[in-house]
């Protein structure tokens, strides 16, 4: 028996040219993003352009290459020229253009600092859209990995019993070339050579080494002023009290780099940060603030401290320069990393409400616990304990629950759906713009979700009807399930569970929906 199977023609000539438009549905992400892209104010880059050698390709046409190549998990100027030759989806995005990788990765670089104007426009564009009701943000940060490896990172103390090898190194070097009998010369060995070669290294080794003092020093005056301030408090209470304050008086700050203070080589501005599956790796610590409602980041900004302590501050100073018709943020909820009473005290001082944990709530609770009301709340009562108290009423537990499935989800999308683990830039600032490009894309990848209409599907008469009988069904028994738990918190709870579930009621569906 022959079949006729449908065979790819590969041959045959279109009569007519194709169209780019015929190639991708109406509602793919790379339509989306070219029609967002068209509505951004990109004058500020086209006036760069002088008109000067060869035509340089519309700002537009690059910025959609670069927003659709990060929201789709193609980050590499390389990957992505490729994609336009590979990718419908690409071809669609350049109008069957082949920007080269270093047009790509030029325009990147050069406009890296345009990227904040075009991340709150999107914002706005948003809002417009009627998406965006900013109220509402989980703040929380995520290390990535820096685009240098840790076993490039010298410490002060390696630093300096390596800088004592070389010299001693050098010494021999140099006695060598002294000496007039040249069978003592190993074969193979060139002097200047080996000489040039080690005071390369050690002129590397005192640049380190200064870098790492200067480093020291600043954190010496950091400590050295929380050392002066703890010690005024110490000295207010002893007058206050009229003896000596209780606990131990603080240590003083030692000065001088200590010995595992260290810099990286490759990308100095990196830091070692500790992940948290264990160990250590060469990163920075990209923080993020998102929306509670659409999980759209509203803020970004990548800081060299591990610590996410210092971090509300500049979360706060980044949600300030939002633009005006986006609102204002009047909650912001963070993990404990984020607690100290300074924390809590700028966000009252910006009108935000703090929701900010104070520690580790332990697993598996009893109810007396999880249903416990807090005690009424002094009038008198500090910025910290209302706070507090806010967490532990049931309007504030179901806010603060919201954060592990807004902000948390965002990071895991950008690391394992997309693959973005990693900075491709060096440098602060270069890693600061880059994970704004990230975000952008990110924004631009759920806008497309949020803003596709969900389709209604269609209900039969007779399931209509059985869902109406049912849901009077199941209005009686939510009533009774509002009973039972009200039991439980009397610890009534096997008496009450025994007598719900003594009458056995069962539905029969005639028309089996």
């Amino acid at each position: 028996m022959s079949i006729d199977f449908i065979i790819a023609d590969r041959d045959t000539p279109f009569l007519f040219p194709p169209s780019v438009q015929d190639w991708l549905p109406e509602d793919h992400l790379a339509r989306f993003v070219v029609d967002m892209v068209g509505q951004l104010s990109v004058s500020s880059l086209r006036g760069v352009y002088v008109g000067k050698g060869s035509r340089p390709y519309d700002p537009a046409l690059l910025l959609s290459l670069l927003f659709f190549g990060y929201s789709t998990g193609v980050f590499s100027s390389r990957k992505l020229e490729q994609a336009t030759y590979d990718s419908v989806a690409f071809r669609f995005i350049t109008g069957n253009l082949h920007p080269d990788h270093d047009t790509i990765a030029m325009f990147r670089k050069r406009f890296s600092a345009e990227l904040k104007d075009l991340f709150n426009q999107i914002l706005v564009l948003a809002k417009e859209m009627g998406i965006l009701k900013l109220g509402t943000v989980s703040l929380d940060g995520t290390k990535v990995q820096a685009n240098a490896s840790k076993h490039q990172a010298l410490s002060w103390q390696h630093a300096c019993k390596i800088e004592q090898q070389l010299k001693q190194e050098v010494e021999q070097l140099w006695l060598l070339a002294d000496q007039a009998d040249q069978t003592l010369i190993p074969d193979g060995m060139k002097i200047p050579e080996e000489l040039v070669r080690r005071e390369n290294r050690l002129a590397t080794i005192a640049a380190a080494k200064k870098k790492i003092e200067a480093r020291a020093t600043e954190r010496y005056e950091q400590e050295k002023q929380v050392y002066d301030n703890k010690l005024a408090e110490r000295e207010q209470k002893a007058k206050e009290r009229g003896r000596k304050p209780g606990g131990k008086a603080p240590k003083p700050p030692v000065p001088g780099p200590k010995p595992h203070d260290q810099v990286n080589l490759t990308d100095e501005e990196s830091r070692i940060m500790p992940t948290s599956g264990g160990g250590f790796m060469q990163a920075f610590n990209a923080q993020t603030c998102v929306d509670i409602a659409t999980m759209l980041i509203v803020a970004t900004h990548v800081t060299q401290q591990t610590n996410d302590k210092q971090q509300i501050e500049p979360a706060i100073e980044m949600l300030e320069q939002l633009p005006e018709q986006l609102g204002q943020v009047k909650e912001i909820i963070a993990d404990a990393g984020y607690f100290s009473k300074s924390n809590v005290d700028a966000c009252e001082d910006a009108d935000i409400n703090p929701l900010i944990a104070v520690g580790r709530d332990k697993h598996n609770r009893n109810i007396e616990e999880r249903f416990s009301k807090p005690e009424p709340l002094a009038e008198d009562a500090d910025s910290v304990t209302k706070m507090k108290h806010r967490l532990k009423t049931p309007e504030g537990k179901a806010l603060y629950g919201v954060r592990k499935s807004t902000v948390e989800p965002v990071f895991g999308i950008m690391k394992s759906v997309l693959g973005y683990r990693q900075f491709m830039r060096r440098g602060l600032e270069n890693v600061d713009d880059e994970w704004t490009l990230v975000s952008l894309a990110w924004n631009l990848k759920r806008l497309h979700v949020l803003a596709k209409p969900r389709p209604k599907i269609p209900v039969s008469a007779a399931c209509k009807a059985k869902s109406g009988v049912q849901g009077s069904q199941l209005g009686l028994f939510c009533s009774k399930m509002r009973l039972i738990w009200i039991s439980i918190a009397k610890m009534n709870v096997k008496r009450k569970i025994e007598d719900f579930f003594a009458p056995s009621v069962f539905i029969v569906s005639p028309t089996g929906c």
